[in-house]
């Protein structure tokens, strides 16, 4: 039996679609998203507009969603406009790091807390980490204990914590060269994290491999065979013991949506995805060049379509959170 304790059960439940997974929508984006509105304006957005974007977003997709990702900094909006029978992942981290700094060191929303992500109607937390785990100790020491401290504040307060890892390396800026080593990296940030110490209750992951690489699938030269890509994506099953999620880490629509079937057929039992960008990316468009009624027309158009399409494709491929503990009836839920 996995004891579970009774808030981050019920959180988890609220998170998840009738089937037990997690299909959720990512606009936690800030500086980025600002920059891509102001481009499609073809001047500065304002942070008001970044702010009316994704609450029409919230407001108009959440319906179709069973969670999404919004940051607390201009998301408050947003997260009070979604539809009631979705579940509010907030943002803890600041966005970006120090580039002035080496190693990429994380740091938290300096007037935010776990309690009061909590008290403002987050039903989980959400915290994100660059790791190379080929760094050196004196870096990545820092970062595994910052996630302690985060691991240990969820714990407290009795909410998820839902951990994204990005990972890089500073010495390789050439696409084609990282997707040779993205796998192995993946891999051990796996390793690292799944530790019960790190008191993380869903990994938030990226593919193991870059698709657009992938033999047979992308666009790009080929850099895996799809026999290769396959066997990362059982290694990534085989090495989680909590429930994963994928997140869309900018791409397509249909490149991402290619991606949940392919990690399916690999015998990735995944148990949701967090989308962001392959869902509303073409909607700033609209939204710049439209202002909001241009937004809401895409919206309720082409986004809910996006929506829906990736809904079913979850539910013919993705797993419910609880089976990988082996079903609900393997989950003890403690006071």
């Amino acid at each position: 039996m996995v004891k579970i304790s009774k808030g981050k059960f019920e959180f988890l439940e609220q998170l998840s679609d009738k089937n037990g997974v997690i299909a959720a929508l990512a606009i936690d984006q800030r500086g980025s998203l600002k920059r891509m509105i102001g481009a499609a304006k073809g001047s500065d957005a304002s942070i008001q507009e970044l702010s009316d974007f994704k609450t029409l977003v919230s407001k108009e997709l959440t319906p179709y969603a069973s969670a999404i990702l919004l940051d607390p900094e201009f998301g408050i909006p947003a997260g009070k406009a979604r539809a009631a029978s979705c579940g509010l992942l907030t943002s803890y981290e600041k966005t970006g790091y120090d580039a002035t700094e080496p190693g990429r060191i994380p740091d938290l929303l300096p007037n935010w807390s776990v309690k009061r992500i909590k008290e403002s109607g987050g039903t989980a937390v959400k915290l994100l980490v660059y790791f190379d785990p080929d760094e050196p100790d004196e870096i990545n020491d820092v970062k595994k204990a910052f996630v302690e401290r985060i691991g240990s504040e969820c714990k407290a307060e009795d909410i998820p914590l839902f951990f994204e890892i990005v990972t890089y390396d500073e010495k390789i800026t050439d696409k084609e060269e990282y997707a040779k080593v993205k796998p192995q990296k993946v891999l051990d940030s796996i390793k690292v994290f799944t530790q019960e110490r790190y008191g993380i209750d869903v990994l938030k992951l990226e593919v193991p491999v870059d698709m657009s690489r992938v033999e047979g699938v992308g666009e790009n030269a080929p850099v895996y065979t799809a026999e290769e890509a396959k066997n990362y994506f059982l290694e990534v099953d085989k090495l989680t013991t909590i429930p994963y999620i994928w997140l869309s880490a900018g791409v397509s629509t249909e490149l991402f949506q290619k991606t949940l079937v392919f990690a399916h057929d690999a015998g990735a039992k995944y148990n949701g995805v967090l989308c962001g960008r392959a869902t509303w990316r073409d909607g700033v468009e609209a939204y710049g060049k439209g202002g909001e009624e241009g937004a809401v027309e895409w919206l309720r158009t082409q986004g809910k379509a996006n929506v829906e399409e990736l809904n079913a494709i979850l539910a013919e491929n993705a797993t419910p959170w609880y089976e990988k503990f082996g079903g609900k009836d393997k989950i003890e839920v403690v006071d």
